[in-house]
């Protein structure tokens, strides 16, 4: 079975509704889609810093319940597991306040081995970070060399744009790694100052030909070098946006495993990857926008096959 690596920082999310905590969940942006694509079966790994404290021991076990190997979380004495608080507005879209204690030395755990056919997903801030970039860089360039798909999600919001000039080239050298970059038009707004899809592609697509970009209810807009579309989205009142776009990316990587698409010395992705792929990222961010968790429901995977045809049918 291809195995599927998420890398990412690991948090527990304390939600608020109306300045009253509603939840808390394990979250991280490369968890969530790690833990979604675990309940759909696939062969899941996380990669990642963990405290040896309650939180830690909580979200270590619910990972091992959701079937999401944990050999590779580097767990740590000198500091305390994160914390982010989620505030969810009247959109119900999160706003963030982070509570962080690491150690010096950073995500000391040994590289996977790392095969053709396996999926690597990475991002976030967690992705730009000076502090672990070094031995980021390293588990990045063995999946590459190891022809794995590389896929990449700069999640890059509003509170980094006073380093913005700094960290532009770090992403873009991102960019330059990956095989499929996915954001928001929020994202690249941030980063480029652009708003116009095709401008935002020419901008990425000097480092990197595959790009997805999800622009909330104005849709999902698909970049590749022979190929570009527009798709648009269910009309939904979302319960919460949290785990919208890390689950986009988790319907992505659904559908390259369940089409058996990899890549040879570069990704190439067909009309008919392409409608996957987006039908796919659609399907997962719109099942967890109508709930709490910040990853779909483990009775997601019997309606999803039904329901991606709909929606391929419906773009035809």
């Amino acid at each position: 079975m291809r195995r599927v690596f998420g890398i990412g920082e690991t948090v527990m999310d304390i939600i608020f509704k109306d300045n009253h905590p509603i939840a808390s969940k394990a979250g991280g942006s490369a968890l969530n889609t790690i833990v979604s694509l675990a309940r759909t079966g696939a062969d899941a790994h996380f990669i990642s810093e963990i405290g040896n404290d309650r939180v830690g021991e909580v979200i270590t076990a619910f990972l091992k319940e959701n079937d999401v190997s944990t050999e590779s979380i580097c767990r740590f004495d000198n500091g305390k597991s994160a914390l982010a608080l989620a505030f969810l507005n009247k959109e119900n879209d999160a706003e963030y306040e982070f509570f962080k204690d690491y150690p010096k030395q950073r995500l000391v755990g040994d590289i996977p081995k790392f095969t053709k056919g396996d999926i690597v997903v990475f991002g976030s801030f967690f992705g730009l970070n000076p502090t672990v970039r070094p031995r980021l860089l390293e588990y990045l360039h063995n999946a590459k060399a190891a022809g794995a798909i590389v896929i990449y999600d700069p999640n890059f919001r509003s509170h980094h744009l006073e380093n913005k000039e700094m960290l532009i080239p770090t992403i873009e050298e991102n960019f330059e790694l990956a095989d499929i970059v996915r954001g928001s038009n929020e994202d690249f707004e941030n980063i480029y100052g652009q708003t116009n899809p095709t401008e935002v592609y020419a901008k990425v697509a000097m480092h990197c030909n595959n790009l997805i970009i999800t622009a909330n209810k104005e849709g999902v807009y698909t970049f590749g070098s022979n190929f570009n579309r527009h798709f648009k989205v269910p009309v939904l009142e979302p319960v919460s946006t949290i785990g919208a776009g890390d689950n986009f990316n988790a319907g992505m990587i659904k559908a390259l495993l369940d089409f058996n698409v990899v890549k040879s010395n570069e990704l190439y992705l067909s009309q008919s990857d392409w409608m996957h792929l987006a039908a796919y990222g659609i399907e997962f961010s719109a099942e967890v926008c109508m709930a709490l968790d910040n990853y779909i429901n483990t009775e997601f995977r019997h309606k999803l096959d039904a329901n991606v045809r709909k929606r391929i049918e419906s773009i035809n």
